[in-house]
């Protein structure tokens, strides 16, 4: 798991007060001093977020509006949508049992800039905090059925060759392709996420990118 940082700060937003607990508490153990805010609504994570982005939001999909209101999931996509907009660096998971709904924002979830990952409410903590690590590490995570096939950009695409015919490191990578470093790394974790490739103990990932790239003929 990513090493504690006493700066890190991190935003819950459920409106179910038992789950609510049960994420903040186990949250707490993993990363014991890390400032922990809550919301319960829209417009209580709104208000949050206007003291300032955290360095990971988690929330829930279908919440209220506002206190009295009943918990919809088109408003925790209206609030995503807009965090995707307002807070491209902003490294999200959502925890819900409705994730199948995100399809609607397929399109701003393939543009953001910083980590972005999944986790089925109904699955246990431990996966929800592997989808925190990875968030917070700056890595994407979708689910299958957000995929349709190996869908891969030109410039994905030319990362991979670079990396795994020229032999080039990150920053070679991005000098060549006339971007930034950080870029480059976004791009290893868009492709990375279309081959299903994710961290795992005692593997190299770049490698298993290569041998899972070349599975699906994306490389010779």
């Amino acid at each position: 798991m990513t090493s504690p940082s006493p700066t890190l700060k991190l935003l819950v937003v459920d409106d179910h007060e038992a789950v609510l607990g049960g994420t903040v508490m186990t949250l707490e153990k993993t990363y014991p001093t890390a400032a922990i805010r809550t919301a319960t609504t829209v417009e209580s994570a709104q208000t949050e977020l206007s003291y300032g982005a955290p360095d990971l939001l988690m929330m829930d999909l279908s919440i209220p509006t506002a206190p009295g209101a009943t918990s919809e999931i088109e408003a925790g996509i209206e609030l995503l949508r807009s965090l995707l907009e307002r807070y491209p660096e902003l490294n999200i998971v959502v925890q819900s049992a409705h994730v199948r709904s995100l399809v609607r924002l397929k399109p701003a979830i393939d543009s953001h800039q910083a980590g972005f990952t999944i986790a089925d409410k109904n699955l246990p903590m431990q996966e929800m905090l592997t989808k925190v690590d990875w968030a917070l590490k700056g890595l994407i995570y979708t689910p299958r059925d957000m995929r349709a096939g190996i869908e891969v950009k030109p410039e994905w695409l030319e990362v991979l060759r670079l990396a795994f015919k020229e032999g080039l490191q990150d920053k070679a990578i991005a000098e060549e392709m006339n971007v930034a470093e950080r870029t480059v790394r976004h791009y290893w974790t868009k492709v990375q996420d279309a081959l299903e490739v994710y961290p795992e103990a005692g593997k190299n990932i770049r490698i298993q990118t290569e041998i899972q790239a070349r599975e699906e003929g994306l490389i010779d």
